[in-house]
């Protein structure tokens, strides 16, 4: 056996690997796992210029993987002043008046639509506090914004437009728009305008953003959008100067209107790649959200929205996503009501067996007893996002719960039930909706908050899996990644504590130990 770059020593190794469960140490060359084993076999891995790490006691597992992030397109929707904390309209005009100006404008982001305390989203909610500056300020769920007077006349909105999507510019009784844009085509008319980060700027973010990831125990994520083209260009740059912290699998959109030129051009991205980095299947919205009344839902929600599709002919969606899959394209598709789960789950059913495990729905928010065999039964991957139950509330007072009424928010985020119905499950953060820490996405799998909060939780393997093994499954790595074993990559995390005994409030405090991303530490380490 050739001598190991890199030893692994001091742990107990959950492997997730049927074939040895657990093990005490592991051997890395060349960016793969060389071998597994015991303490007694570390000394025929090692040589001359082998790193022996000593753990000192933390539990290794399969590097984590966030099944769902947009760290690229996250840094242009994170600028600006970070409303996330704002509670009520008197907290949200207070850091209105202080938010720094850029370029003139006042951008925030992460903003509750349970703030406005049920009032209807309206610039004149905030206008005084702005003082007559152009803002944009998206809410928490980055699928609506709140514009400000100036900035919807520096755009040109004085009236509602339609959109080639279910997008919209929100008016009143008199026709004038309120501020409130729903949807992208109809944020992009003001988003446009407002200032972006620079190059450089981007850049530094970036590596900034990745190391903190990578700090949480993450090794990769699977990135939901390809920003405006130019993501391949921003990672060969860094690249260029260096390595990217996390292993990313990029999805490019796929909107309404795609003509098969379209198609054709997300056919020929796909294996587009870099060192660390790689173009990997294609994302549709078939839904919004509930929040913003664009979940398609079977029935109308309790302000009687919800009844279309994000896709006004629903046929075209899945137009578009049988000549991907003959091109052997994986997909994913954000759909958060009942309605846009079934639809996905009828096109997927409609492609045959071969699409098994191919294809993906994302969020997954509120879905009948009815349909959750479907998910096992067809091989549709099902990924979810636990920290966004945060945004409901166990009494069923906030927005989300109120417009779906109690029986549907009794359904909320059916992590455990999907899994009991034999789905494969991947779990992520859907930063920068929710933080991107690693080990709250593992804590609130297990202890659902809101909304979900009555619902059964994951165990801890399960929360574990989610993030390792079936996110492996939902990238179609699943021979390469997800276990500890020999010929798989070197994508491994340490946990000073156990991540499938350990309480989940302790989890979500406890610090990582080392993260190896391809046979490379990433985050801490040291000789033993």
């Amino acid at each position: 056996m050739p001598a190991a770059d890199t030893v692994l020593t001091g742990a107990r190794v959950r492997t997730l690997d049927p074939g040895r469960p657990e093990a005490r140490a592991v051997a890395v060359r060349g960016g793969e796992i060389l071998a597994v084993g015991d303490e007694a076999d570390v000394r025929d891995w090692r040589g001359p210029a082998t790193e022996v790490v000593d753990l000192g006691g933390a539990t290794l597992t399969p590097g984590l993987t966030d099944a769902h992030s947009h760290p690229v397109w996250g840094i242009e929707m994170a600028t600006g002043t970070d409303l996330s904390a704002v509670r009520d309209l008197d907290q949200l005009r207070a850091a209105l008046r202080t938010a720094p100006r850029l370029g003139g404008w006042v951008l925030g982001h992460g903003l509750d639509h349970n703030a406005f305390g049920g009032r209807p989203v309206d610039k004149a909610l905030v206008e005084e506090a702005l003082a007559g500056a152009p803002a944009f300020l998206r809410l928490y769920d980055g699928h609506s914004a709140l514009a400000s007077g100036a900035a919807l006349a520096a755009a040109g909105i004085t009236g509602p437009r339609t959109f080639d999507q279910r997008s919209e510019i929100v008016c009143g009784p008199d026709g004038r728009p309120t501020g409130h844009l729903v949807e992208h085509a109809a944020m992009a008319l003001v988003g446009a305008l407002a200032p972006k980060p620079a190059a450089a700027e981007r850049r530094t973010r970036l590596t900034a953003l990745l190391a903190e990831m990578a700090a949480t125990g993450l090794t990769g994520a699977h990135v939901m959008d390809l920003g405006d083209g130019d993501v391949p260009a921003l990672l060969a740059g860094v690249e260029y100067d260096g390595d990217l912290p996390l292993r990313l699998n990029l999805a490019p959109w796929c909107m309404p209107g795609a003509t098969p030129g379209d198609l054709a051009e997300l056919i020929e991205l796909q294996g587009l790649r870099g060192r660390h980095w790689q173009v990997g299947g294609v994302k549709f919205f078939m839904d919004g959200t509930v929040e913003g009344g664009t979940a398609w839902l079977e029935h109308a929600d309790c302000h009687g929205r919800g009844t279309d599709a994000f896709w006004p002919d629903p046929e075209a969606y899945s137009a578009a996503v049988r000549t991907l899959d003959a091109a052997g394209v994986r997909t994913a598709t954000h759909a958060i009501g009942d309605a846009a789960v079934r639809h996905v789950l009828d096109t997927v059913a409609s492609l045959g067996p071969q699409a098994r495990m191919r294809h993906r729905i994302e969020h997954i928010e509120t879905v009948p007893d009815d349909q959750l065999k479907r998910f096992a039964e067809l091989g549709v991957i099902a990924s979810m996002q636990p920290p966004h139950t945060a945004y409901t509330r166990a009494d069923h007072s906030d927005e989300w719960s109120k417009r779906l009424g109690p029986d549907r928010a009794g359904r909320a985020w059916r992590c455990r039930d999907l899994r009991d119905a034999g789905a494969v499950l991947a779990l992520g953060s859907d930063w920068p909706i929710a933080h991107h820490d690693a080990r709250r996405v593992l804590a609130v799998a297990r202890s659902p908050l809101g909304a979900a909060a009555a619902g059964p939780a994951l165990t801890g393997l399960m929360a574990l899996e989610g993030m390792t093994s079936h996110a492996a499954l939902a990238a179609g790595e699943q021979r390469v990644a997800g276990r500890i074993a020999a010929g798989f990559r070197a994508d491994l995390t340490a946990f000073t504590l156990d991540p499938v005994d350990t309480a989940p409030d302790e989890l979500a405090e406890a610090p990582i130990r080392l993260t190896m991303s391809g046979g490379r530490i990433t985050y801490g380490g040291h000789r033993g």
